[in-house]
């Protein structure tokens, strides 16, 4: 259940929460809600790029049974990087620069615990989709042990495109993905390096597997065959971070 300090709802206090700049994370709005001051937030989610959902009056209601008027804003405990505006920054104070793409990554505790990871192996930044990640609040905060104060989070509305970007300028595109015979042991990755880490119920998407300059996994010789994301993750950042170590 969402803490009352962890959302806004109401039409008209949304409006001037995006007006006045609150990081909100994400909008639900009721299915079929209309009016003149419905049209103007949408424009503002619109405009400032926030991601909405449309749902049914019974999940608005779960999380608030007072009168939000079919919406409720979701404000993020962090404010977001634009990725664009932080690769020169980034590449001027690190020699090898580490980015990485978490694609349609979903729950909440993954996600936390793939930012306290990251965090403590040296990543500059953590890039996620508009829409389809994990919601930034308390239980994330949580997992990542505060990782999530330290560490910048970008949103990208067309990750296709960030990661072109990224390749463009000068970093290496790996992904971590099953479809491979190449281990992470076998891989260079002391280098200006952008891993791509996929959701566990699709992997990459083949959009962003195309951008690739190596496809890496983790070798296995167990039963299982497969490690949770967040585990998975931290196996290959921390192969990353030894290998900048010794070199």
């Amino acid at each position: 259940m969402q803490k009352e300090n962890e959302f806004i709802f109401g039409i008209h206090p949304i409006i001037e929460a995006i007006k006045a700049g609150r990081e909100i994370e994400r909008v639900w709005l009721q299915m079929g809600l209309h009016g003149p001051n419905v049209g103007e937030l949408r424009k503002l989610i619109k405009l400032h790029q926030i991601a909405v959902q449309n749902v049914p009056v019974q999940k608005l209601n779960k999380i608030s049974n007072r009168n939000h008027q079919g919406v409720i804003a979701f404000i993020s405990p962090i404010s977001f990087y634009h990725v664009e505006e932080i690769i020169p920054f980034i590449y001027e104070n690190a020699q090898f620069p580490l980015f990485l793409v978490l694609d349609r990554i979903s729950d909440v505790r993954n996600f936390g615990a793939i930012c306290r990871t990251a965090e403590c192996a040296g990543v500059d930044a953590i890039i996620i989709p508009h829409k389809g990640a994990a919601m930034i609040h308390s239980d994330a905060m949580k997992t990542s042990a505060g990782a999530l104060n330290r560490i910048r989070v970008c949103k990208s509305t067309n990750l296709k495109t960030t990661v072109q970007l990224l390749k463009n300028s000068g970093l290496q595109i790996v992904a971590c993905t099953e479809k491979t015979t190449d281990t992470i042991y076998k891989a260079h990755l002391n280098t200006p390096l952008c891993i791509i880490m996929g959701s566990e119920e699709d992997g990459i998407s083949e959009e962003l597997f195309s951008l690739c300059d190596q496809k890496i996994k983790i070798p296995m010789q167990g039963e299982i065959g497969s490690l949770n994301v967040s585990v998975a993750t931290a196996v290959v950042l921390y192969e990353t971070l030894r290998q900048r170590l010794i070199e």
